[in-house]
């Protein structure tokens, strides 16, 4: 009977294990997929200032074309108004003096005129008041997931910033580590990196460090970038769950922040070993003015309310994090 019985269902066995299997790992990774929801926020650009030459001062005086007329030149007489070239022919005194006057007009003119022709393109001799070299750095936050105001913040900082100027961007420097600062009980991991660069090096830099974190992520759920603001469906499908995703209270989820900055100049960020070295960094990423911020990226993971972030994707992804 038995035998009769497991005959009938054999031809059914295969295709509904296969079946289950493909159910089994589907699901899986939806799961996995639902703990990597991320927010983005940021912009900028690594394109020098355009620098403006001064005017060349005028060697000779007006009143005509080339100082024809009355009164021209800066020497008696008037007449032709090249009071350093006359004494080359024998038309006037001046001598040793006036060649050297000439010599030195002649210097300023062609540094003037070189200084004209490069300064727009050439960044080689860095911006007008800062050191020639670049800084990129990057602070990296865990926090225990019951921080759950942390992701508020940085929503509404994404939702309504202006990311397409520098004092908007310095605006959102500000309130994002601001919003770190004001969770210290919920620190437990971080890091930080700064490298100083050319200009065109450290917009490598920066954004190969920014499509590393982007990386991780199964999907950006919400983005403002250089005032383009985008939502996902995702963080729309999550939000609509009817409490069914809830945040857990499990000590062992964690909300990951990063900051990712380019600014002109040197930046004293400190090494990340202790909570102190934490706020330190923070306060000093804080403290960069409009006109030197380049660019930034501020990135967070879980995004979307209710999605989590396990101890076993930290140690995976941010491998890099150390307790402090």
């Amino acid at each position: 009977m038995f035998n009769k019985l497991f005959a009938l269902i054999k031809p059914a066995l295969k295709p509904f294990l296969i079946a289950s299997l493909v159910i089994t790992i589907a699901f899986s990774h939806a799961g996995g997929a639902l703990a990597a929801s991320g927010g983005r926020v940021g912009g900028g650009s690594f394109r020098a200032p355009t620098r403006t030459a001064p005017a060349p001062s005028r060697p000779y005086g007006g009143g005509g074309y080339g100082g024809y007329g009355g009164g021209g030149g800066y020497y008696p007489g008037g007449g032709f108004g090249f009071p350093f070239i006359l004494p080359f022919f024998g038309f006037g005194g001046g001598g040793l003096f006036s060649i050297l006057i000439f010599l030195a007009v002649a210097g300023f003119l062609t540094r003037a005129l070189r200084g004209a022709a490069q300064g727009g393109n050439d960044n080689s001799d860095g911006y007008d008041g800062y050191d020639s070299s670049v800084t990129v750095a990057k602070v990296q936050v865990g926090l225990l997931a019951q921080a759950r105001d942390l992701q508020a913040d940085l929503n509404r900082i994404a939702t309504n910033a202006d990311t397409g100027s520098s004092e908007g961007l310095a605006q959102v420097l500000q309130e994002s580590t601001l919003s770190l600062l004001r969770h210290p009980e919920y620190w437990v991991y971080a890091s930080s990196n700064a490298e100083q660069a050319s200009l065109q090096a450290a917009e490598n830099q920066f954004n190969r460090l920014a499509i590393a974190e982007r990386s991780k992520f199964a999907e950006e759920t919400l983005s403002n970038v250089n005032r383009q603001l985008r939502q996902s469906t995702l963080r729309q499908q999550l939000q609509g769950a009817g409490g069914a995703l809830e945040l857990s209270r499990d000590p062992g989820e964690y909300i990951v922040a990063t900051i990712i900055v380019a600014t002109t100049g040197r930046l004293p960020l400190p090494t990340i070993n202790t909570t102190q070295d934490l706020r330190q960094a923070l306060s000093v990423l804080g403290s960069v003015s409009s006109d030197r911020l380049l660019a930034l990226e501020v990135l967070w993971t879980p995004q979307a309310e209710g999605d989590t972030l396990s101890s076993d994707e930290m140690i995976a992804e941010y491998p890099d994090l150390k307790r402090i």
